[in-house]
């Protein structure tokens, strides 16, 4: 479990550190007043919590202030913490086997998300978790998509089914179904083309990978995760919105979150869509790829935690 933690530590740091630079280092330990109060909601706000979050960690924090006038910021980073907490309760997505397997999972959003890494490193950990898996490389719009995934495959050793540039994607989607089926494996994983959520033609697109697959298992995907890009913060909320309601979302992935400042819009991003999180990427190695906690990520961004 310690492991974990620090994996969400390293990958949230320069939210906190952005956080502190901002506060003066509140979180150290410096008595609290009106100004390092007014400190701490401009970082809250630098890092994309958005103003309903910002408001309630800053209430909270009043009203202890209120109640104690030598609060230090050490007590604030665990009201922070713990109004974080509540609010995502309910947030982490958890993977549910489908009755028949394999169970599909869809990934799809923009270009530069990290739909093709990702695929690759939640198939790693599927197997690591003893898992048999099957990538499917539907990207064919670019070259570059399919030999990335291929690569990816042959270093963690995994199955994969994949066709030319320019190929029907929802003609490979459907053979890498039949190829799971036809070798009992738990778990299919379809990584897309990026596309814009204002272009209807692609979004057609996967509405017709969708109907592919349902031939084979009506009940398929049985997963469709839109993947986010951390770094846009609250952003990305109005194209989840379009994708959503074009494709039906389940959940989500956040990637490139060691790269960024604006780590607290994964609240933003859960309050508004109230769609559950199922991994977060922390990092560019295969492991880097974990699974969302609420509880790590509370402590992370507030410097809490061993």
């Amino acid at each position: 479990m310690f492991g974990l933690f620090k994996k969400f530590k390293d990958g949230f740091a320069k939210t906190f550190a952005a956080i502190g630079e901002k506060t003066r280092g509140l979180f150290g330990g410096r008595k609290i007043d009106a100004a390092s109060l007014e400190e701490l909601e401009e970082a809250l706000y630098t890092a994309d919590f958005g103003v309903a979050t910002t408001e309630e960690i800053l209430t909270e924090i009043k009203a202890a202030y209120k109640n104690d006038a030598t609060l230090a910021g050490r007590q604030a980073a665990v009201i922070g913490a713990s109004v974080l907490r509540r609010v995502l309760t309910g947030s982490e997505g958890v993977i549910k086997p489908a009755a028949q397997a394999p169970t599909v999972i869809v990934l799809i959003g923009v270009n530069g998300s990290g739909k093709t890494t990702t695929t690759a490193k939640l198939a790693w950990k599927l197997k690591q978790d003893g898992k048999s898996v099957v990538v499917a490389a539907c990207d064919t719009f670019r070259a570059a998509a399919v030999e990335q995934l291929k690569a990816w495959a042959q270093r963690l050793d995994l199955e994969i089914v994949a066709s030319h540039t320019g190929a029907d994607s929802a003609a490979v989607a459907f053979d890498a179904l039949q190829a799971a089926k036809s070798r009992s494996r738990d778990y299919l994983i379809v990584d897309t083309a990026g596309r814009l959520h204002t272009k209807s033609n692609l979004m057609e697109e996967l509405a017709k990978i969708k109907r592919v697959l349902q031939k084979l298992d009506p009940a398929a995907p049985h997963e469709s995760w839109l993947v986010v890009d951390g770094s846009l913060g609250s952003n990305s909320i109005e194209q989840a919105k379009v994708f959503h309601k074009s494709f039906g979302l389940t959940g989500l992935v956040i990637t490139k979150l060691d790269g960024t400042s604006r780590g607290g819009a994964i609240v933003g991003i859960w309050r508004e869509l109230k769609l559950p999180i199922y991994f977060v990427g922390l990092g560019e190695q295969k492991e880097d790829l974990q699974p969302f906690s609420a509880e790590n990520y509370a402590q992370a961004v507030f410097g809490l935690g061993e």
